[in-house]
């Protein structure tokens, strides 16, 4: 008898376990496609892009309720930080779209400047337009292919951008193609002179270390920006990082902007740094070794 009350003492606790994310999570949309199923769900007053209903932590992008326009999550906001390096980008090339949260903000910032955004999957182009206020114009046009085999053909036809933004993601990790030199290589062609790259990546596995190794055989020295446990961004810039009065001085002059968007160089600044803090010995990936599936697992 005792045995049979524990048995429904826990068959009782497990079935609170399973219920309590789906009375909390409010989903209001689910869209498949070739690549992934898409979920939409509203959850303590933001409304959310998830690749996986199964890790409520992957969430590809998330939008503020009651204040849309601000961001919510700490790795857009780094990558903003590449404005630092050059505050008046005119051609802009974002690889990966999630909610569309960074191409939104930038052309608000920069109305006259060409944003070109890259994203394999014409669901979730669906998604972000219809449940995150994404709006393509005629200078922020979107291409649904292949990020690798768009910078190669716009290598080929000598295209050129300012800013380069690398947030491409699936319901795991970077894609495998989109980590290695040989493609940074191709990115690195489609950057002008004074060109800068920012890429989002995480912090908190083993990958980071051949990652940043990889960053580095391409750009050399970087800005490496990290906060909290996880995130990390990359800035490069191909005519050299620029000294630090010469950040503070655009941080200056995009303060009022980034305040419409939740943060500012209080924020910000401090995250900029050019320590190497992973092992140098870390091998590069190459098209031949980039075994993200082992890498990117915790220590």
């Amino acid at each position: 008898m005792r045995q049979g009350n524990r048995f429904k003492t826990l068959l009782a606790l497990l079935a609170s376990f399973m219920t309590t994310p789906s009375t909390a999570m409010n989903i209001i949309h689910t869209e498949k496609s070739l690549y992934r199923n898409i979920l939409v769900y509203e959850e303590d007053e933001q409304r959310c892009m998830s690749f996986t209903r199964h890790n409520r932590t992957a969430r590809q992008s998330c939008q503020s309720l009651d204040e849309p326009d601000q961001f919510v999550f700490s790795y857009t906001k780094m990558m903003m930080g590449a404005l630092y390096l050059n505050p008046h980008p005119r051609n802009i090339l974002i690889v990966g779209l999630g909610g569309g949260v960074l191409p939104t903000a930038l052309s608000r910032m920069f109305p006259d400047a060409g944003i070109d955004v890259v994203e394999i999957d014409p669901a979730v182009v669906k998604v972000a337009r219809q449940f995150f206020g994404f709006n393509p114009n005629p200078n922020v046009r979107v291409f649904e292919e292949d990020g690798r085999v768009f910078v190669k053909r716009a290598g080929k036809s000598s295209q050129r951008y300012e800013l380069i933004m690398l947030d491409a993601f699936d319901h795991e990790y970077i894609p495998e193609h989109l980590l290695t030199r040989e493609f940074l290589l191709e990115v690195k062609t489609l950057l002008t002179a004074d060109g800068v790259l920012a890429a989002n990546t995480f912090s908190s596995s083993r990958l980071y270390h051949h990652e940043s190794t990889t960053y580095q055989s391409v750009f050399g020295l970087f800005y490496n920006l990290r906060v909290e446990l996880k995130n990390r961004v990359v800035l490069a810039k191909m005519d050299g990082l620029p000294l630090r009065d010469a950040i503070e001085r655009n941080a200056n002059l995009l303060e009022e902007k980034l305040k419409l968007l939740g943060f500012g160089g209080d924020w910000l600044m401090p995250l900029f740094s050019t320590d190497r803090d992973w092992n140098p010995d870390a091998r590069v990936l190459t098209d031949q070794y980039s075994p993200s599936n082992l890498l990117n697992s915790a220590f």
